[in-house]
């Protein structure tokens, strides 16, 4: 995992510390997989710690962390910190594909990873759960920012919980030109311009969580995003490209 993609997780951590014994719900180590959608780039494995942490103001789940603003009955209102990880050191795209799309990758910038600042609201019932969540970059690297709207059903399944999703996102023009798009520098060097504009891209989701012992808890979460043609069409990617990512933990459980 690169240095950039740890800072986030420094940022959340300091949470943690304050934390009393009671508070700290579940600890352990997981595994990322992730399709890229950029030219050549390869698909990446990463190890990713598994911190679990509720207070009565402040959380943290994994790589997000907030303060629980507002809460009454099936309703949650959160501010939320969490990493951007769309980020591509530019010799990470493959020269060959690149130039296939008409792009000297010489010519290129790095596109960063981020860090966002937002709000997430939850609606929990018997119908099932209804995510809606703003974030904006607060890191300088794309100043764009995100709109979701996600819907979750958890089902009971042979002693595990199984929660099918759909999710869709708006990205604002700001993010989407900057991790798909040509940048004003990379313009003035002669790479030819292509800004795709705002996106709305769609994706689905399956997550498992089971229980082993009194202690361990297997955690697995697959998702796929389709990108939109403005966004596929991008000389960066790969055209007709989605984004297939899953994760497994694995998590020690306290009292």
């Amino acid at each position: 995992m690169q240095a950039s993609r740890l800072f986030p997780l420094a940022l959340l951590l300091p949470f943690a510390v304050q934390a009393d014994d009671s508070a700290l719900r579940s600890i352990g180590l997981g595994l990322a997989f992730s399709q890229s959608v950029y030219a050549g780039e390869d698909s990446s494995l990463s190890a990713l710690p598994l911190l679990n942490y509720e207070g009565e103001r402040l959380f943290v789940r994994g790589l997000t962390g907030g303060v629980h603003l507002f809460e009454q009955g099936a309703f949650d209102l959160d501010a939320i910190v969490s990493g951007r990880f769309d980020g591509i050191d530019r010799d990470d795209f493959g020269r060959a594909e690149l130039a296939a799309n008409g792009i000297d990758r010489d010519l290129l910038e790095d596109r960063d990873d981020g860090i966002d600042l937002g709000l997430r609201a939850t609606w929990k019932g018997s119908a099932g759960e209804l995510q809606a969540t703003a974030r904006a970059d607060v890191s300088d690297a794309s100043d764009g920012y995100e709109l979701s709207l996600e819907y979750g059903y958890p089902l009971q399944m042979a002693g595990a919980t199984v929660t099918p999703s759909m999710k869709v996102s708006y990205l604002s023009d700001r993010l989407a030109n900057y991790y798909y798009g040509t940048l004003g520098e990379e313009e003035a060097r002669g790479v030819a311009r292509y800004r795709p504009g705002s996106a709305v891209v769609p994706g689905l989701g399956v997550a498992l969580s089971r229980t082993f012992g009194e202690r361990w808890r297997l955690d697995a979460v697959a998702t796929y995003q389709r990108l939109p043609g403005r966004l596929s069409d991008s000389p960066l990617t790969e055209n007709d490209s989605g984004q297939l990512g899953l994760k497994v933990g694995l998590s020690w459980l306290f009292d």
